[in-house]
């Protein structure tokens, strides 16, 4: 029996690599794997659904559920995790110190509809105590000028909310347009070594382990959506697919840990991996839906609180029954 094709656009994670160049199959699946930067793998997919599987923002996933799209569902796996705090940025003369200090001020940020934003904005409204409405929000684009929202968001009530197409982020905050950029993808200045912008937080990891000690949240950024005509043709491919990603990961997280070699170009990669198992648990990088209830649930609450979602949706219409039957969770 031949195996059935099957075109994947994912990014090239360590978790995943097994899976993508085929040393861990899928039963029945023969993957062609496509390796494009996420932005672009999450607007192709948004636009013209160009492959059969994909690597999606856990965002734009949900905002398109929330609106009943019917051609799109997914996995419960999670190829991006991020601890968001560090994606605070600031002018360095400002005097703003502490994330307090954003309340009654001008934020520029990359998109409405973003993963990275979701979690950054939830954590100005429940851990300082920021409404979304006590900020002016810009958007932009974070080094280019022109860049748009690719799904229209729908505003809480009194959100005001700027698109701006002349300038980027970085020209905003450079030139005090605004007081703060919130972007996943740090500013290009600010990797060339510019010193005129800085992060919010000093310490951006120590302020993430206090958050996810007082939350229990660990950000998932990513998940991986398909087509619903590969469940309908193939019903069997998503528990194949599924145990082929968890395959991976169980080797990716091995060779974290293994503390005979480095196979990661840092220092102290082990002992973080160590770190993380001590944090997280044994499997410090769960898929499925239980493993990561919590983050799911908190995540969903705050996308529908920020109008992400059009209305409440649960984790388990994330990942519709044709799909979640087919696992243990």
């Amino acid at each position: 029996m031949s195996k059935v094709r099957l075109s994947l656009a994912i990014s090239d994670y360590d978790h995943v690599r097994d899976f993508a160049d085929g040393k861990v199959q899928a039963e029945g699946i023969e993957i062609t794997h496509i390796d494009l930067p996420v932005e672009e793998i999450f607007s192709r997919f948004t636009r013209f659904r160009e492959w059969d599987i994909s690597e999606m923002s856990l965002a734009r996933y949900t905002a398109l559920v929330s609106r009943n799209v019917p051609d799109i569902t997914a996995i419960p796996v999670f190829p991006s995790r991020f601890f968001r705090l560090g994606a605070f940025y600031v002018a360095a003369e400002r005097p703003i110190e502490e994330p307090r200090a954003l309340a009654g001020k001008r934020i520029g940020i990359p998109a409405w509809i973003q993963t990275a934003l979701v979690y950054a904005r939830a954590y100005l409204v429940h851990q300082v105590g920021v409404p979304l409405t006590d900020v002016e929000w810009f958007q932009a684009g974070v080094n280019v000028a022109g860049l748009r929202d690719e799904v229209k968001p729908v505003l809480p009530e009194g959100v005001s909310y700027t698109p701006v197409a002349d300038k980027s982020l970085t020209d905003l905050l450079i030139g005090g347009d605004v007081d703060a950029i919130i972007s996943a993808r740090p500013p290009r200045a600010f990797e060339q070594g510019d010193t005129r912008i800085r992060r919010l937080f000093a310490d951006p990891q120590a302020a993430e382990e206090a958050y996810w000690s007082e939350t229990g949240i660990f950000p998932i950024m990513h998940t991986v959506a398909m087509r619903p005509d590969v469940i309908e043709n193939y019903p069997w491919a998503p528990r194949n697919l599924f145990a082929a990603f968890e395959e991976a990961k169980r080797r990716g997280m091995e060779r974290a840990l293994d503390g005979n070699i480095c196979r990661f170009p840092m220092a102290w990669s082990v002992d973080n991996a160590e770190r993380a198992r001590a944090m997280f648990g044994d499997d410090f990088w769960p898929y499925g839906i239980e493993a990561n209830r919590r983050t799911l649930e908190a995540f969903l609450g705050f996308a529908h609180e920020q109008r992400v979602t059009e209305r409440p949706v649960t984790p388990e219409e994330l990942f519709p029954h044709e799909v979640r039957s087919l696992f243990k969770i």
